[in-house]
């Protein structure tokens, strides 16, 4: 018989004491227990539960007062106006009905359509700065909304570096006797990874993200550690205690610019709901291309004599609401740590997880690196930890959550035989990887056929993951010079084999017509460059500008093979380490075969043509958008030739950006920071000339 659940009042009971422990790890301790998604689904319930038993409610509930009580630590400040929160939606629905519900307090006609200003949702510290006759006279966090802490002294150390202009220690132009000033105090990411790998130089503990940083920082006793720290400012609310000057949010955005105030660019007006829909929709797009993290957007009503008759309920205000983008962070139990064979060999720890559902992707699997990094993060399985998707893409661990642990969570130990080949596990002195040491192993050798085949190495189109996997299992292919001993036969039945697993690939529709193409594409692959050819073999420490290098200075394969480690030290960019592992590699018997069955097989690798120096030699150079007259490898090609070096980011080194088409930020950067940029026909004028 199946056991009941605790009845209503022992599940509000239960909620709000988990609320309460939540709010104060997170606003007093600046130590999170549970993710925003958590925590907003908590406060769902519990709102649902005191809606349909409204005898459960209590004057204390957290669904109306504002979280996050003032610490003892600091003086409170009570303040004047008080500091709500803003009510949470997640839907289309929960908009449209913001909008009924304004339409109808109002009494608005239907077709009248509200304006609103559609902000991004700041994730960082709420603060209030009052400023008396131009000059900040005291600083202080929103605490419960009504009493918050003074924290002057660390505020008025919140600087800024060039658009942003942090905390104005006195207001520009005319300034009214009294202000009061809200906004977020915040990392950008950039100065967040800074300081984190600063704290790790240190030997101190890392921010799990910028948010708890900021809040950290901020809330620092000594104001000169604050003052170390590049905290940032952006204001979105100002107050008067007497007539204001401004009509319109979007009047008082315009006078705290001018005020010294950095106000976020991404602020926009919307006629009506269905605007602020497309606004939304918009900033979401861009949220990763911002430099501070945003886990949504704020709706307000534009009107501020509108805002009065609204007024505000125990907790929001009437005139705005927050929505919230699926979570980019959310918490789960860790099921178990495997051991991930790579195709160098590398063995990776991957925590496997309870299905989670994150910025609307399910994620089941993260990386962890390497031990390390295991150890450091201390990942233990059973343990509930944060996810979160870096950049909408790839999954990762943000922090284990400790204060959820019970006694039987355990530690993860490498395995001693390869779990793909059972081969010898070896960890080098002073490397951080765990190696396989089979040579054979064919959890490498698909990944390593898979690189060998990708379009920066020997480009063989359609050479996926799946049909290497499948060349390896079927033993077809025990190394990459039997790839050109393959038949038509069974490149035909690989594909048709392709086509019943995956009826829907345009490619796997016609077995015979992609049989010919890759058999067209590797007969192709064979008239190759050096530095292609040893970039695809995966030789250890050789990536791509490390396999230019080694074949400008040797020249040919064969010459390479027979480069002892004093030879190859004396390469640009090949230290003593790398030129160790880099031997061991060619001085294998097996690998030697390898290449030798390779040349056999006719691939002649081009020798590399010497940098002959000129416009471009010693400078670093980016390349942004697309270029129609030459692929992206044979530019990078054309300017390492002379002498150039291309990097993938823009800095204040960098010398050179040129742009193709559909440039994007790395343009942007490079104007913001001063670089010269060129277009396709000047570079080619330049490589010509």
């Amino acid at each position: 018989m199946k056991a009941a659940g605790p009845t209503p009042e022992a599940r509000a009971r239960e909620l709000r004491g988990r609320i309460r422990e939540a709010d104060h790890a997170y606003y007093v301790l600046d130590r999170p227990v549970l993710s925003d998604a958590e925590y907003d689904r908590l406060i769902r319930e519990l709102s649902a539960l005191e809606a349909e038993h409204p005898v459960l409610a209590t004057p204390d509930s957290p669904t109306l007062r504002v979280s996050g009580a003032p610490s003892e630590r600091f003086a409170k400040v009570v303040h004047r106006e008080p500091m709500l929160s803003l009510a949470n939606t997640v839907t289309d629905a929960d908009l449209d009905e913001l909008d009924a519900r304004i339409h109808r307090l109002l009494a608005l006609p239907a077709d009248r359509l509200v304006r609103y200003v559609v902000e991004p949702k700041l994730d960082g510290l709420a603060v209030e700065l009052v400023y008396e006759d131009g000059a900040l006279v005291q600083g202080s966090t929103r605490g419960d909304g009504v009493n918050g802490e003074d924290v002057t002294a660390n505020l008025r150390t919140v600087g800024g570096t060039g658009a942003n202009r942090g905390v104005p220690g006195r207001l520009r132009g005319e300034a009214p006797a009294r202000v009061e000033v809200r906004g977020e105090v915040l990392l950008y990411k950039a100065h967040f990874e800074v300081m984190n790998r600063q704290l790790l130089r240190a030997g101190e503990e890392p921010f799990a993200n910028p948010r708890n940083a900021a809040a950290g920082t901020l809330r620092q006793l000594d104001w000169r550690i604050t003052a170390r720290r590049p905290l940032s400012f952006i204001a979105y609310e100002a107050s008067l205690p007497g007539e204001a000057p401004w009509r319109t949010h979007l009047e008082k955005l315009e006078r705290l610019a001018a005020w010294g105030f950095e106000v976020s660019g991404e602020n926009r007006a919307a006629d009506g709901i269905a605007a602020v829909k497309a606004e939304r929709d918009r900033m979401e797009r861009r949220r990763f291309e911002l430099p501070y993290d945003t886990d949504g957007i704020v709706v307000k009503v534009d009107d501020l004599d509108w805002r009065l008759r609204l007024g505000a309920a125990s907790k929001f205000p009437r005139w705005a609401v927050a929505f919230k983008y699926p979570p980019q962070e959310e918490a789960t139990r860790v099921v178990d740590i495997q051991a991930s064979v790579g195709r160098t060999g590398v063995l990776t720890p991957v925590v496997v997880v309870e299905p989670v559902q994150l910025s609307g992707a399910t994620v089941t699997n993260a990386t962890l690196h390497n031990e390390d990094e295991m150890r450091r993060k201390d990942i233990r399985i059973g343990d509930w930890v944060l996810m979160r998707r870096a950049g909408e893409v790839i999954p990762e661990v943000v922090k284990v959550i400790a204060e959820r642990r019970t006694g039987a969570e355990r530690e993860f130990r490498f395995p001693e035989a390869c779990p793909a080949c059972g081969a010898r596990v070896v960890r080098e002195e002073g490397e951080k990887q765990w190696r396989c040491t089979g040579a054979a192993c064919p959890a490498q050798l698909a990944g390593k056929l898979q690189h060998f085949a990708s379009r920066r190495a020997l480009d063989v189109e359609g050479l996926g993951g799946k049909l290497s996997s499948w060349l390896v299992e079927t033993g077809l292919v025990k190394d990459f010079a039997d790839l050109y001993d393959v038949g038509f036969a069974d490149w035909q039945r690989a594909f048709a084999r392709r086509r019943e697993a995956e009826p829907g690939k345009k490619e796997a529709e016609l077995p015979e017509k992609s049989a010919r193409n890759i058999m067209a594409a590797l007969d192709a692959s064979k008239r190759t460059s050096l530095r292609r050819l040893l970039h695809a073999l995966s030789v250890p420490q050789v990536g791509e500008a490390t396999a230019a290098a080694l074949a400008r200075h040797f020249g040919d394969v064969k010459v390479f093979l027979d480069a002892d480690e004093h030879a190859l030290e004396g390469v640009r960019d090949v230290g003593p380490e790398s030129a160790r592992q880099i031997r061991a590699w060619t001085a294998e018997p097996q690998n030697r075969r390898v290449v030798k069955r390779l040349l056999a097989a006719g691939v002649a690798p081009a020798p590399e043509a010497e940098a002959t120096g000129g416009a471009l030699s010693g400078k670093s150079v980016v390349l942004t958008g697309g270029l129609t007259t030459m692929s992206r490898d044979d530019a990078r090609a054309e300017i390492e030739r002379r002498g150039g070096k291309v990097t993938g980011s823009v800095s204040r080194k960098t010398d050179l950006v040129v742009a193709g088409e559909d440039a994007g930020s790395k343009l942007e950067k490079a104007r913001s920071l001063g670089v010269k940029v060129i277009g396709e026909q000047e570079f080619r004028a330049l490589l010509e000339g």
